[in-house]
């Protein structure tokens, strides 16, 4: 009687230490410092990097640890974990390139190193100051300060190291990487007139350089009717006769992401072309009842006017020919 209650008593423990380690393993998952307070965590790795502890081993140390990991391993599917590539992380200091000193971090491993991504307790400014050290390029150099930079974007939030390919290099994904944080051009490019962004055939980059530039939206080009050239250059002047905000800004009449109105205009004729012609020389009473007339059939103004973007006709000082 007294070993069967032994041998109950070694499988409830058994089962027990199987449950105990389960929990153990499953914490071991989170990041260990999570306890800790952000500043905290900053202070501990500026700390670190002040003392440069780095492995005498690099990879192989980390390994002992991580390699069970697939997402961790997945490093070695990509340029960055390439040991034969000259600039490549893993060709210099390898997984301490990028997650800093190693330090005291796998003797208890509570000490922490840079983590990458929306739950790292690393600010979005260090993270990216990690990317920055090695793509600071003439791609990125209005990186500092732009819409990204100043939102506190951090790298990590649209790039992925830790793979074969970047997901947002592949066209087919960058709309919708970009979109999670744009939703109001998520809404507008649903809408009935709008740019083929839905259907990849355009994407984000084709107009904006999400790392930054000189210019207003982070635009690739000069200017918003550079940009639009770039695609649409029967628009390009100089014309004859030009139509003054045509050659100010084509966002003074349209959308580029989107719009209810026919040509992405930003508002129906005959009310926007009213928003400047208010005293045409018209009749001021555009609408006479229920009858039709030249604001209210098809095209409104541009019955008329037609050449809203600019004539070279001799007599088109209207814009009629």
């Amino acid at each position: 009687m007294n070993m069967e209650i032994r041998l109950k008593f070694k499988s409830i423990a058994k089962a027990m230490l199987c449950i105990l380690l389960s929990i153990v393993s499953i914490s071991a998952a989170a990041t260990p410092w999570d306890d800790k307070k952000p500043e905290d965590v900053v202070a501990t790795l500026d700390k670190k990097f002040a003392e440069g502890k780095y492995s005498a081993k690099g990879a192989d140390t980390c390994l002992m640890c991580h390699k069970k990991s697939a997402v961790v391993m997945a490093i070695f599917d990509g340029v960055h974990g390439n040991p034969n590539m000259k600039d490549s992380p893993m060709a210099d200091l390898q997984c301490e390139a990028c997650h800093g000193p190693l330090g005291n971090h796998n003797k208890g491993g509570k000490e922490p190193m840079i983590t990458f991504g929306e739950n790292s307790p690393v600010p979005a400014q260090k993270q990216n100051s990690v990317c920055m050290s090695c793509h600071n390029d003439s791609q990125r150099i209005a990186w500092k300060g732009n819409h990204h930079d100043n939102a506190d974007v951090a790298c990590a939030s649209c790039h992925q190291v830790h793979t074969a390919k970047d997901p947002i290099s592949d066209k087919a994904n960058e709309v919708a990487i970009c979109t999670q944080c744009h939703t109001q051009q998520k809404a507008d490019m649903h809408k009935r007139s709008a740019h083929p962004l839905q259907w990849q055939q355009m994407v984000c980059s084709d107009c904006h350089n999400p790392h930054g530039s000189l210019n207003d939206s982070s635009l690739k080009q000069m200017s918003v009717n550079e940009n639009c050239y770039s695609c649409h250059a029967e628009k390009r002047g100089p014309k004859l006769w030009e139509h003054a905000p045509v050659t100010d800004n084509c966002a003074n009449c349209h959308n580029p992401h989107g719009s209810v109105n026919d040509a992405m205009l930003i508002s129906k004729p005959p009310q926007l072309c009213q928003q400047c012609h208010a005293s045409d020389g018209h009749s001021s009473n555009a609408y006479f009842g229920n009858q039709a007339n030249a604001f209210t059939s098809g095209n409104s103004c541009m019955n008329c006017h037609g050449q809203v973007h600019g004539s070279n006709h001799p007599s088109g000082k209207l814009l009629q020919r």
